[in-house]
């Protein structure tokens, strides 16, 4: 069997990122009163693991937690001044006292903020994570104009775009709004990477004709994907995140449409997946960060993670073979199913056999 090859991946500007990162959304979440100690000892041992583990693209926002990620980032980013470790911020959902998060020069004013909170001089990465520009697009052209500028002056290497992004069973009307979305802001901002959430149940969404994948290899833009195992629900685990939780603390809504029921469906449909290459620990999560990171070599994807022992049986599922192309047409077919089930309004479902 062909090892997993875990060479770098070039997602372009100079960037070189191991092919598994990790995203800090889960160190911005509240826990009980009295435990946010013992959580940031948890997150900054799970940080520490993943960097010892090869993780070199490190995702956060200065909306998980309201730059308390960035700042539990930034004490890694002390210990390893010298590792060449990517960093990698987002804007675009924190206004404070400005009229909107894009108003003005307040993206500065966060790109300033955002640094203080790493300890960093510069960013590798900087994207613009909500596509509301206000009313008729006000503050597109001025926010378009700021991370420019942060580019051409070297403060920024790369600048990101958050993908084309639908509710999980969004129906074809979502799915073709947010395409066409999506490619009217490429076309302006021009990015250099594009930063999305993409797993087995997103919805697929066709941009000219073409995937995520080939649409941005083409056109030479690298690919950030976020939330590969589904916030948990692809591994066999419940939802890290719930709805309720993630609007109380101003985070996108990142797992909306995972309704306890679709999660139900989703968790009953892997079975199939089970049967086929076992149950052993670990085997769901390989699965699925596998069939990603297999699509395309200009792609890295980054987990969330809640403990040390989460980052390594991520990690670890890269230590293995590749997936040969028959194991990949068996899992293209059974996360098929599953998106069919979370629909709306579900696809007659096709036995495998039929399918060609």
């Amino acid at each position: 069997m062909t090892a997993f090859d875990t060479t770098k991946r070039h997602l372009g500007q100079g960037l070189f990122a191991h092919p598994l990162g990790v995203n800090c959304g889960a160190i911005g979440v509240a826990e009980e009163p009295g435990q946010a100690e013992a959580r940031d000892g948890r997150f900054l041992n799970g940080l520490r693991r993943a960097v010892e583990l090869g993780a070199n693209l490190l995702d956060t926002a200065d909306c998980y937690g309201a730059g308390h990620a960035e700042r539990m980032l930034g004490r890694l980013l002390r210990e390893h001044p010298d590792q060449g470790l990517l960093t990698s911020s987002k804007v675009g959902h924190l206004r404070g006292s400005a009229p909107h998060a894009y108003a003005d020069r307040h993206i500065h004013h966060q790109f300033q903020q955002t640094l203080e909170n790493l300890y960093a001089e510069e960013l590798d990465l900087y994207t613009l994570d909500s596509w509301d520009f206000g009313p008729q697009d006000r503050y597109l052209g001025s926010a378009i104009d700021q991370m420019h500028t942060l580019r051409e002056l070297g403060a920024v290497r790369a600048i990101g775009l958050r993908g084309p992004h639908v509710p999980y069973g969004a129906t074809p009307e979502e799915r073709d709004a947010s395409a066409a979305r999506f490619l009217y802001l490429f076309q302006i901002v021009k990015p250099n990477i594009v930063w999305t959430r993409f797993n087995a149940l997103t919805p697929v969404i066709t941009l000219e004709g073409e995937d995520l994948f080939a649409f941005t290899a083409r056109l030479g833009v690298g690919l950030v994907l976020a939330a590969p195992l589904a916030h948990g629900v692809l591994a066999g685990r419940a939802p890290r995140i719930t709805t309720p939780n993630l609007g109380a603390s101003g985070l996108p809504p990142g797992n909306r449409g995972l309704t306890p029921d679709r999660v139900a469906r989703v968790t009953a449909g892997m079975e199939a997946l089970r049967v086929h290459f076992g149950d052993e620990q670990g085997t769901l999560t390989r699965l699925a960060l596998l069939s990603c990171l297999q699509r395309a070599d200009h792609c890295a994807a980054v987990v969330g993670f809640t403990s040390k022992a989460q980052v390594e049986e991520s990690f670890g599922c890269l230590s293995g073979p590749a997936l040969t192309a028959t194991e990949l047409q068996v899992i293209d077919a059974a996360y098929a199913d599953l998106r069919a089930d979370i629909e709306e309004q579900p696809r007659r479902r096709v036995p495998h056999a039929a399918r060609t």
